[in-house]
């Protein structure tokens, strides 16, 4: 009789802290990770109205160095990284030859090394680190660049919301004013040294800081005693997946899959075809682009309840009696005070308004309103 082991879970820098706040942790990508801390709706709301700090460690980071790693993410990935500055990061996807997304990624362009080469950390999601790893790896075979894991090398923490500025401006003289969205800068917080950046994924302003993991409990502390003035409290991944629905960002593994292009995705624009040299998915995407201009097969939509029942990913959405899509996100949402949902549907019935939508409940068609994404648009 055999058995077969479990893996050990892994865990952040942070784990033993978050213990201590007394987080509920949860599986994530095999990641023991803090769920919630208390509340979910106040970990939401502090992020909306004042601010909320993560523990986003389990994010995985892949540096790409050498005289051609231009050139070798150009090929590798969908977007023009070669056009990125230095400094500035760039949203994009690694897609298969099919098209088919394998992950969507920020990457960073750092500063140019002492041979001058280029250097890039790209950044994936916690399920698809490895993946994107193994993939980068492999195509760079025929290109001058190094592809190397930093996974261990990095502990993320991000402060997101209205009075973050504020706050990572009391623990750093970096020039927090001048960095754009979608930028980087290295500087020094709380005395810690970080690849300080500002690409959120919850609606709101807000900071990544890529520190090592050694500092990661110290910086922490740091930051809860300067943000307490200001509301600052640890926030779980709920409150982050509800606060990126609002928002209308995507998911891997809910809006975004391998069984998807861009272009199906409504995400067309992060695909460069005008870039130089071929890249990895071109022909097959070429041709995505031509079957989305000509009539999209099913659309991305915002869905409002009418009523108080959530849908979850997987139900069916329908209308005049049959199944018109499929929700792949869905919660209650905090800010508007009702359930959202984003769903795939046909084009037919995607316009913002469409009558007689509906989502199967158990059994139950509850109505809903079809909205334009986002739900929620921070006012700046």
């Amino acid at each position: 009789m055999s058995s077969t082991a479990t893996p050990e879970k892994r865990r952040t820098a942070l784990d033993a802290l978050h213990r201590s706040l007394g987080a509920t942790m949860t599986d994530f990508a095999g990641w023991d990770m803090p769920l919630r801390y208390g509340s979910e709706r106040d970990e939401h709301l502090a992020v909306r109205t004042k601010a909320g700090l993560f523990d986003l460690s389990h994010m995985g980071e892949i540096t790409v160095t050498g005289p051609q790693a231009a050139a070798l993410l150009n090929y590798a990935l969908v977007g023009n990284i070669a056009s990125v500055g230095v400094g500035r990061a760039r949203y994009t996807m690694i897609c298969r030859a099919d098209g088919g997304i394998l992950d969507d990624l920020i990457v960073y362009r750092l500063a140019e090394t002492e041979a001058a080469f280029s250097q890039y950390m790209v950044v994936a999601n916690a399920s698809n680190a490895q993946i994107v790893l193994d993939s980068l790896v492999e195509r760079a075979e025929d290109f001058d660049a190094v592809v190397r894991d930093d996974r261990d090398a990095y502990a993320l923490l991000a402060v997101q919301g209205p009075e973050s500025p504020g706050i990572l401006k009391s623990l750093t003289d970096a020039d927090l004013d001048g960095l754009k969205y979608y930028a980087g800068l290295p500087g020094t917080v709380a005395g810690v040294p970080a690849l300080i950046a500002r690409t959120g994924y919850t609606g709101e302003d807000g900071f990544e800081l890529f520190v090592s993991p050694g500092d990661a409990e110290k910086l922490w502390e740091a930051l809860t005693e300067a943000g307490a003035p200001a509301g600052l409290i640890p926030c779980g991944l709920s409150c982050r997946d509800t606060l990126r629905l609002e928002a209308g960002m995507p998911l891997y593994g809910h809006e975004l899959s391998t069984s998807l292009t861009p272009f199906d995705a409504g995400l067309g624009r992060v695909v460069k075809f005008e870039k130089d040299g071929d890249f990895v998915g071109r022909t097959a995407l070429e041709a995505a682009a031509e079957r989305a201009a000509a009539q999209p097969p099913r659309v991305l939509v915002g869905l409002v309840a009418e009523g108080r029942r959530v849908p979850r990913a997987g139900y069916s959405v329908v209308a005049d009696g049959r199944v018109i899509g499929e929700i792949t996100s869905g919660a209650p949402s905090p800010t508007l005070g009702k359930p959202i949902a984003m769903a795939y549907v046909d084009a037919a019935h995607s316009a913002p308004g469409t009558a007689g939508v509906g989502v199967d409940i158990r059994g139950s068609h509850e109505p809903y309103e079809v909205v334009a994404l986002p739900f929620y648009k921070r006012q700046k």
